[in-house]
Formats: C-alpha cells, structure tokens, sequence
C-alpha cells in the first residue's frame, strides 16, 4: 500500500510540472533599469505601420564623377619648374598648380610682345596714316601671336599682362598651369625638374562633393529600372546614402552578361571614395503601409514567434504574436501588438535568457 502511494504522488508531480513550468514562463517580467538596458545593448522601438517597400540589392564600386572632373596638362614640351598644389589639396579655380618652363613658350611670348608693339603702333597712326594693308596685317599678327601663347597654355589675364608691360625680359618662357575648376588633386605624378611632353596629365582634379557608383545587373531577373530612381547605397550596411539613377548602359559586359546602372549619390561629408565596394538597394515595387517590427525583434519561444512588449518602462514581457510575410529587414505583424506598442528591437536574446531564468523560480529578473 505505501508504495502505491508512493508512486501515485510521482505521477501527480510529473503531471503538474509542465503545468507549472508553462505558467511561470508566462507569467515571468524581466525588469531592467534604463542604465542595465543601455549596458546590456537593449534598444527600445515603436511599433508602427511601415511601408514595406520590395527592392533589389546589387553590387556597385564607387567611382569618381567623370563629369566634375578635369586632366591639367601641358600642350608644349616643357620642364616643371615648381609645384603649387599636391595630392589631396582642395583648389579652388584659377589657383596656380604647377609651374613650368618651355623654350617654345620664350619664343611665343617674346614674338607676342614685338606683334603687339606693331599693333599699336600702326593703330595710333590710323587708317589715314598707313596702309590698308599694313593695318590688317598688323592686327592679324597680333591675334596670331596671342592665339599662340593662349593655345600653348597662358591665360588671357596673363597674355594681357604680357603684352601691357611690353617687357622683353620677360618673356621667360614660365608660365603656371591654373585650376580649370574647384575639387580635390586625386593625382600629381611628376617630379620638379623633370622634362615633360604635350598630353601628359600632370594634375587630376575631382570635385568629390557627388560621386557615381557603377552596379551591374542581371538583366533576365531584373525588373526595369527607369532614370531617376531613387536608391541607396551602403559600403558597410549600416550607413546608407540616397542616390539617384542617372544612366543606364546601353550594352552588357561581354564576360558576365549584366547591365550597368550608373548613379548620383550626394558625398558632401566625404564619407565615400573611389574604388570602395558597394551594396546598392533599389525600389522595385511600392506596398501599402502595414503594422511591422524589425526581424531582429523577434525570437521563438515555445515554438511561436514573440516579441518583448515594455511596460512602465522597465518591465518586459513576452507577447506572442501573429506574423506575415517579411520583407527586407521587417515583419509585417497580423495580430498581437498595435501601433504605438513600445518593444525591444535589440538584445531580445539576453531578455529571453534572463526569463528563463526567472521562470525557473527566482522571480523576476533583474
């Protein structure tokens, strides 16, 4: 008789376990000050309708704006003299970047001076005093001897100087290569003193403020993608740029079958750079807002998907709810939570170990 008792209080024990252990994991609140959340890495969330919007993620490699871009090079042989401006240098338009030294530019400059003396000679005279035939002449050669040293890589300004003083001694053959436009030197590869031939590129000057990004896509499982779509781009995943669709190549790449898509992205910061790797997500297709929590925020217990709700908080509690379909990072919620509701959305794995622990008889937990 005793052990029939014995054995009848087993199974009774056995059969209230689950009960009881069922019950306490439900009831079970985790309390945690704000200070233990933020040193625990506990981000807190509003649950609120989002749209969901489908996108497409692709690769993509920075580049530089070849439309805010400029190649400073010399048009005669000549030999560098000084460097005014070196790599990573922000210059602004007009500035003096290098200085060189051509004995075709003593020679243009010297025969600008004598035309330009003629030129004002025979103009002082008049039509009445000269020919009209030395007149023209006289112009035509001025104009040539100018055109010459403009082409060879003065500036007016500086032919214009040139010719006011009428000084001799000055026709050196120095002249200074200016900034086209504004940006950064991205390139200065030559060494002072060094003989340099016509289209060699001395200076490359970048303005960085807007960068492109060159993605490449499958265009059989891609849908069409118009100019002007807005897209963001990550070099890390984390950061995100806004951009803009501004082309799309007309041919594929013949190794790999893909279209490129070149894009705009705003770089005022310049957290972007030339020849970084770059995930590209673009909008494919737009979906009336729904109620949805990032997936992050979700965890699995007793094989149903939760979410940690706050209350007054600093109290967590699992809420079962019920999901839909998930799109990028989110989960669209059908039941269980309304907009407004404040969850954890970070460190939902710490919250649930801290439960357990609770539920296993150390009442809440802290």
């Amino acid at each position: 008789m005793t052990m029939l008792k014995f054995w009848a209080v087993c199974l009774c024990l056995i059969l209230i376990q689950p009960v009881y252990a069922e019950d306490a994991g439900h009831d079970a609140a985790v309390e945690l000050s704000a200070e233990e959340q933020h040193a625990t890495g506990i981000v807190i969330g509003t649950v609120e309708p989002r749209a969901l919007n489908e996108t497409l993620r692709i690769p993509g490699e920075v580049v530089i704006n070849a439309y805010r871009s400029v190649l400073v090079t010399p048009r005669i042989t000549a030999q560098v003299v000084a460097r005014h401006a070196k790599l990573g240098n922000e210059v602004e338009v007009g500035q003096p970047l290098v200085a060189l030294s051509s004995i075709e530019m003593a020679e243009a400059q010297g025969a600008l001076i004598l035309a330009n003396r003629e030129w004002q000679r025979v103009k002082t005279l008049g039509r009445q005093a000269v020919s009209e035939q030395r007149y023209t002449e006289a112009h035509v050669a001025q104009q040539h001897a100018l055109a010459k040293v403009l082409a060879y890589g003065m500036t007016m300004a500086q032919a214009e100087a040139l010719m006011q003083s009428g000084d001799a001694s000055k026709a050196t053959g120095t002249f200074d290569l200016l900034a086209p436009q504004a940006g950064t030197v991205l390139q200065d590869d030559f060494i002072v003193g060094e003989l340099i031939e016509p289209g060699r590129v001395l200076i490359n000057i970048s303005d960085e403020s807007v960068m492109w990004v060159e993605a490449h896509m499958v265009l059989t499982a891609s849908p069409k993608i118009d100019i002007g779509s807005n897209v963001r781009v990550s070099a890390d995943g984390i950061n995100w740029f806004q951009g803009t669709v501004i082309q799309r190549h007309h041919h594929l790449d013949e190794k790999v079958r893909t279209q490129g898509l070149r894009i705009e992205v705003p770089n005022t910061a310049h957290s972007l750079h030339s020849g970084q790797f770059v995930e590209v997500e673009v909008v494919t297709a737009t979906r009336t807002p729904e109620l949805a929590v990032p997936s992050a925020a979700l965890i699995m217990i007793k094989g149903s998907p939760n979410v940690f709700k706050i209350e007054d908080g600093h109290e967590f509690h699992a809420e079962a709810i019920e999901v839909g379909s998930t799109v990028g990072e989110w989960t669209v919620v059908r039941g269980g939570l309304i907009a407004g509701d404040e969850i954890a959305v970070s460190g939902v794995f710490h919250l649930k170990s801290l439960m357990l622990k609770s539920s296993l008889g150390a009442g809440h937990a802290h």
